[in-house]
């Protein structure tokens, strides 16, 4: 046996890209300093009810999990900070009014997510707390997009979505929680007939507008498409009024906006706008983000949430590192 040898997908970063990483990660905390988020240093490794509280079985899956041997309890090693950033803001910190908060360290996933991903990405991201407004979802966008711009990524194709355009239909209709997991999995995979199989037995109105949600990706003109096709509930109304702000507002400064209707990634996790932005010549998203008040429900204070956060060590593959 070779004693040396690294599991599959993790890996050792050598001087050259640990010093270019480096350079990137004070840039960007830095950056988020500079706009008054303070930064925290969660635990690597925590109880599993913990991390998984306001995620679902969304991170369930990804986290490796531990027997301590103190409690005999089980114990998970982070797939993903924004739990417990959540948790600090909660019993911690504790204050009133808006908190921002930022972080930057390693989480470690069961399997990577994309085959040229590690298993061990260097999570980089910033938390907005307290605030449920339009303008903190826009802070938190804006922000993403300066810590990608100090980073040297400058070309940027920011994708929109709303999971409560999703939920209004399934409120809506009375879906049970049933049909609603069986519906958010295939509108996941895209697989429009089986998704057309299991709408058959709802009303009209109800399977074409669900029918319709895979087809609604594109530019803005997809939002008039959505306000004319898809029933008049409010919570879509809002929903889609909040993107068409969004649009207008970083228009300005990204290269190109795009709208994404069924788009439900972390649809157990967040609960308001979710973006994702991509850069060209790679088909991974470089960073990710949205809205998710309910995190911190199982704390025992659910208070408006939106963030944002990205892998560094991808980000790094994608900017060519300078002579220091």
């Amino acid at each position: 046996m070779r004693n040396w040898l690294l599991p599959e997908y993790v890996e050792d970063i050598l001087p050259v890209e640990a010093l270019h990483i480096e350079v990137m990660r004070r840039q960007i905390i830095d950056l988020l300093l500079v706009y008054g988020y303070q930064q925290v240093i969660p635990p690597l490794l925590e109880y599993v009810e913990s991390l998984l509280s306001g995620s679902g079985s969304d991170m369930d899956l990804r986290m490796l999990k531990v027997i301590d041997q103190l409690s005999g309890r089980m114990m998970g090693l982070r797939a993903d900070m924004t739990p417990q950033v959540a948790r600090i803001d909660a019993h911690l910190l504790n204050s009133e009014g808006v908190t921002r908060l930022c972080y930057v360290n390693s989480v470690l996933h069961t399997v990577p997510s994309a085959i040229t991903q590690t298993r061990e990405p260097l999570q980089v991201g910033a938390e907005l707390y307290g605030h449920s407004g339009l303008e903190s979802d826009l802070e938190v966008q804006k922000l993403m997009l300066k810590c990608l711009s100090v980073s040297g990524i400058n070309e940027i194709h920011l994708d929109l979505g709303h999971v409560a355009v999703f939920r209004g239909l399934i409120k809506g209709a009375g879906i049970s929680r049933e049909l609603e997991t069986e519906l958010f999995a295939v509108l996941q995979a895209k697989d429009v007939s089986t998704l057309k199989e299991l709408c058959a037995t709802l009303e009209k109105h109800t399977r074409e507008a669900l029918m319709l949600l895979p087809e609604l990706y594109g530019d803005k003109k997809i939002l008039a498409e959505a306000t004319s096709r898809l029933p008049d509930y409010p919570e879509i109304k809002a929903a889609l009024d909040e993107l068409g702000t969004v649009e207008k507002e970083l228009k300005p400064i990204v290269n190109k906006i795009a709208f994404d209707l069924a788009d439900l990634r972390g649809y157990h996790y967040h609960t308001g706008m979710v973006f994702a932005a991509y850069t060209n010549g790679y088909s991974n998203a470089i960073a990710l983000g949205g809205r998710y008040d309910e995190i911190g429900k199982a704390f025992g204070r659910a208070r408006p949430a939106t963030g944002f956060s990205m892998d560094l060590r991808e980000l790094s593959r994608l900017v060519e590192p300078k002579a220091y």
